[in-house]
């Protein structure tokens, strides 16, 4: 199933044909709105914005950048670490209707957030030793009730709530091989994740590397580089030997730095398998440093796709 909950907007919002992906990283509030229809006229109507909070308030910013820039259409949504919580846990062997209800006091005790104040959603996680796994994303529900409204007061429709994870994942096709990614927005840390099938098997928010745009080679070769390709290690090995899974096929990387493909050479080195950037899809290849709210924003654009080639199967036949 698609994370986090999806939220039915009950109040009247503008119509429009655009995908708007807001991303709430630490100090800034990143969006894009993007066309749904394929017409490459519409092309010209994208929009992409990064801006610091005002008075530290995701609301206030929400509301500025409205007044600014008139959007209109639905909204995907990526939380950020501080407002999300992921445990995983054995599922329960209870009804499929009742399981979203002993999710909540199965993890009280594994998450900060309070269960009278828990809003939350799961997938699948790769079985292992025999068990069947979920993990659970977990949020605060008051934080979240007060961002929905600040998007509906803006004329906005909540489409869906997200992680960074799955905003990465949309970024890449649907392939039988697992692929390890290297992703990051602006400032924030290195979110690292294989993904097989089109389905998340791993992932880790890494430490200690938000300011790595500030790196010069020199720094990135001494120190950053090593550590990077450490981290990368462990997760393969994790892979391979826990959740007893073939061996990765390739890395791909997205890291909105001066130095990206730099970066992709030096770990190419310490590692066995393909290192490439990550494509993003045309025309927005060069708007690296939104890749996640691209991302975010790919789920209504596939939709519009299948649509198209379903109506074209049609009137060929």
């Amino acid at each position: 199933m698609s994370l986090l909950t999806r939220i039915t907007n009950i109040f009247s919002a503008k119509q429009s044909n655009q995908s708007i992906g807001i991303a709430l990283q630490k100090n800034a509030l990143t969006l894009c709105s993007i066309p749904v229809s394929l017409d490459k006229h519409d092309n010209e109507k994208a929009v992409f914005n990064s801006s610091a909070l005002v008075a530290e308030s995701y609301e206030q910013t929400i509301a500025s950048l409205q007044d600014e820039l008139s959007l209109s259409g639905k909204v995907h949504l990526i939380i950020n670490e501080q407002q999300s919580q992921v445990v995983q846990i054995d599922k329960p062997s209870v009804p499929e209707a009742e399981l979203h209800g002993a999710l909540k006091w199965q993890v009280k005790d594994l998450v900060t957030i309070a269960p009278e104040n828990m809003v939350l959603d799961y997938y699948d996680a790769p079985i292992m030793a025999g068990k069947e796994k979920l993990n659970v994303v977990c949020a605060p529900l008051k934080e979240l009730k007060q961002l929905v409204q600040s998007i509906t007061e803006a004329g906005l429709a909540l489409e869906s709530i997200i992680t960074q994870e799955f905003a990465f994942k949309n970024l890449l096709p649907v392939q039988p091989d697992a692929c390890l990614l290297v992703c990051q927005q602006p400032n924030e840390e290195i979110v690292l994740m294989i993904v097989k099938q089109g389905q998340i098997y791993f992932h880790r928010r890494l430490r200690g590397f938000a300011q790595i745009a500030n790196k010069t080679e020199e720094e990135l070769s001494f120190s950053v580089i090593d550590a990077l390709s450490l981290e990368i290690q462990r997760s393969t090995d994790y892979f391979e030997r826990q959740l007893k899974q073939a061996p990765i096929k390739e890395i791909k990387v997205l890291l909105p730095i001066a130095l990206e493909g730099f970066v992709a050479r030096k770990l190419s080195e310490n590692t066995n398998v393909p290192v490439t950037l990550l494509d993003l899809p045309q025309p927005y290849h060069e708007q690296r440093e939104y890749g996640a709210v691209i991302g975010a924003s790919m789920a209504a654009i596939h939709a519009a796709s299948e649509l198209s080639h379903v109506q074209e199967a049609a009137n060929v036949s």
